[in-house]
């Protein structure tokens, strides 16, 4: 069990909140809270390639059980994106293609089915290249707000701790400019370790160059 509620419990007395704020150690699935609903659900929730590890289950279920009808939930909205790099320099400079949004999260309306997924993708070529990889990051936002708040973990902003998430292809594709690579992302929680993801991506370079011409699948544990 985290020890973090014991920092937490210093902050809220050195603020004189003690008698305002409630805290509760234990599991959301498993401790009882003092009242039926909430009016806001706030949690740090995200992973690597956004569901690697992520507690957005948790998420679901603290809605489910206790988010008032009208309730909100911070952060409620995330998108996953994919581009294509140069070797494995994740830098907005070695992005061979503009970025795809292939995944959009609700977690208003998202159920723990929708996070096995199967979306298409395309992604447009601005330059001729080689193309050694695929990456993926993911975009979060707070549309609740007075003023709507978002942040990026892509290659074209600051760095995060999240990083980008690097998948190598199996050959190295030759593009050039307004070409179209076509494909598609899925992604499901592993059968034994619910945490972890089985991804598959599969791909095809379309081309009137028959010698450039290639397709693939590739399959990725995390």
């Amino acid at each position: 069990m985290s020890t973090i509620i014991e920092k937490a419990r210093e902050i809220v007395e050195i603020n004189g909140m003690s008698k305002q704020i409630t805290l509760i150690q234990g599991k959301m699935e498993e401790v009882k809270l003092p009242f039926p609903k909430v009016d806001i659900i706030l949690s740090e929730w995200m992973g690597y390639f956004l569901l690697y590890e992520s507690m957005l289950d948790t998420v679901l279920y603290a809605r489910d059980q206790y988010l008032e009808p009208n309730g909100l939930i911070f952060p409620d909205k995330a998108t996953i994106f994919l581009a294509e790099p140069l070797v494995d320099t994740v830098d907005l400079k070695a992005c061979v293609t503009e970025p795809a949004k292939v995944v959009e999260i609700n977690l208003y309306t998202v159920t723990t089915i929708d996070l096995a997924f199967k979306e298409s993708f395309t992604l447009d070529c601005r330059r001729n290249d080689f193309i050694h990889a695929l990456i993926a990051w993911f975009d979060i936002e707070f549309t609740a707000c007075h003023k709507p708040i978002k942040f990026s973990t892509g290659p074209h902003t600051k760095y995060t701790h999240w990083k980008q998430t690097v998948f190598y292809l199996r050959e190295v594709l030759t593009v050039e400019e307004n070409e179209q690579i076509q494909g598609f992302l899925s992604s499901k929680p592993n059968a034994i370790k619910k945490r972890d993801l089985d991804i598959e991506i599969s791909y095809r370079l379309d081309t009137d160059n028959a010698i450039r011409m290639a397709e693939g699948k590739c399959e990725y544990k995390m």
